[in-house]
């Protein structure tokens, strides 16, 4: 990823409530496009101009050719809020943070977690995040929808990592059922990328739990039952199982391993 800082300036009397509209509204459409990542940007106000600083998943993720529809209407706001269109100071490159992929992937999967602020979209081969808005619109023009079935993922995921509340075991559920809401609407998701890219699209189901690393391994697929998804050798040293049928991946209990 890479630290971006924006611009704006005032070409005309503004007041600071318009000027943080049209500013918000534009980033939170980088957002939802995926051009942007994070959930809450700093935007500072000093020597006459508006400035923002946020991560890219790319050195040039803000160009012109990427932009949704939603991002255009943002930038004509602009210029309602009486502020010119925004000047891009490249900082550099995050060094805590993954390299995005560059190479068109044999397969690819959505798998995030709490930790990860980077594309919910995995290169199969590299496991490396593929930014949203180098495919086509999974809904509306943007990537909305994506980006909001990863928040949901990761807020289950921070409760039953912190495993203090009973809130723990509703967010398990949603992580490793295939019957949860999340899988189905993540699922969905993964079925229209793999139909606007024509390249096989998986769904990572978490799991945790179990009995013993021997009954783990005779788990059948959720979604069809199949017992022929173990893999001889685990993917990118996370995934031990995966139904080509069912777009699934998966892995033996962290419990057992």
């Amino acid at each position: 990823m890479h630290v971006v800082e924006l611009r704006f300036e005032c070409f005309d009397n503004t007041t600071i409530t318009a000027a943080e509209k049209a500013i918000n509204g534009l980033l939170e459409a980088y957002r939802a496009n995926g051009q942007v990542l994070g959930r809450e940007f700093a935007v500072a106000f000093n020597d006459g101009e508006f400035k923002a600083r946020m991560l890219t998943p790319e050195k040039s993720s803000l160009s012109k050719r990427f932009n949704s529809p939603w991002v255009n209407s943002a930038l004509e706001e602009l210029t309602e809020a009486k502020l010119l269109a925004p000047r891009e100071k490249y900082i550099g490159q995050d060094i805590n943070s993954e390299v995005s992929s560059q190479d068109t992937p044999s397969w690819q999967l959505l798998y995030t977690s709490y930790v990860h602020m980077c594309s919910p979209l995995r290169n199969g081969d590299t496991l490396q995040p593929i930014p949203l808005y180098q495919i086509p619109a999974t809904a509306n023009g943007d990537h909305k929808r994506m980006i909001r079935w990863q928040t949901e993922w990761q807020a289950c995921d921070e409760l039953q990592m912190a495993a203090a509340t009973k809130a723990e075991f509703a967010a398990l559920e949603e992580l490793t059922s295939h019957q949860s809401d999340l899988f189905r609407r993540g699922w969905d998701l993964r079925g229209r990328v793999e139909y606007l890219t024509k390249i096989p699209t998986y769904y990572y189901l978490y799991r945790v739990g179990g009995e013993s690393l021997a009954v783990e391994k005779q788990r059948p697929c959720p979604k069809c039952g199949s017992k022929e998804w173990l893999l001889d050798e685990p993917l990118l040293d996370m995934f031990h199982f995966r139904c080509d049928t069912c777009r699934i991946v998966s892995n033996i209990s962290w419990d057992h391993l």
